[in-house]
């Protein structure tokens, strides 16, 4: 273990902080050019609309890294769940049980919301963290596909949808 860890929730004004750590997530996961989010999309999405929240871990005062996060709703047990988007720590302090810490906060965090889950998806590659994953013996969901619309396919099926909203 390294030296001691801070989590603590980021702040509006910490919006160029938090695109700076996308950034590197993005790099580190080979997505760099997906990229397109601005600190002007973090302060209203994040801060004002509360679609997210964000930490950030700290050893000795410095931000290390960060995580995303939301509620979604599981709708057979009426009940919440939190949601794990992402988890980025920089590269050379990985490996000192930091982002164990993180899921331990997070679990607590959903316990205290009252949350009945807590998930996450892995990137297959990730072999790295599917090995401490496996270890904190969390289940891999295998029966389930994630699907995602985005671009022209969104905006087609959503044109399909003629009544106002």
């Amino acid at each position: 273990m390294g030296e001691e860890l801070n989590i603590r929730l980021a702040k509006r004004e910490e919006a160029s902080k938090i695109l700076e750590f996308v950034k590197a997530f993005a790099k580190y996961e080979k997505m760099s050019k997906l990229v397109t989010l601005t600190e002007e999309d973090i302060v209203t999405n994040i801060f004002d609309n509360g679609y997210a929240r964000v930490i950030f871990m700290e050893v000795e005062g410095k931000e290390i890294g960060f995580a995303i996060y939301f509620y979604s709703f599981s709708t057979f047990l009426g009940k919440s769940v939190l949601y794990l988007e992402d988890l980025f720590i920089e590269n050379g302090m990985r490996g000192r049980g930091y982002g164990k810490q993180v899921l331990a906060y997070l679990a607590k965090t959903a316990l205290i919301k009252k949350c009945i889950r807590f998930e996450w998806s892995c990137l297959r590659w990730n072999k790295p963290s599917i090995a401490i994953y496996e270890k904190l013996n969390a289940t891999p969901m295998k029966e389930w596909i994630k699907f995602r619309l985005d671009g022209k396919e969104l905006i087609t099926l959503a044109n399909k949808y003629e009544k106002e909203i």
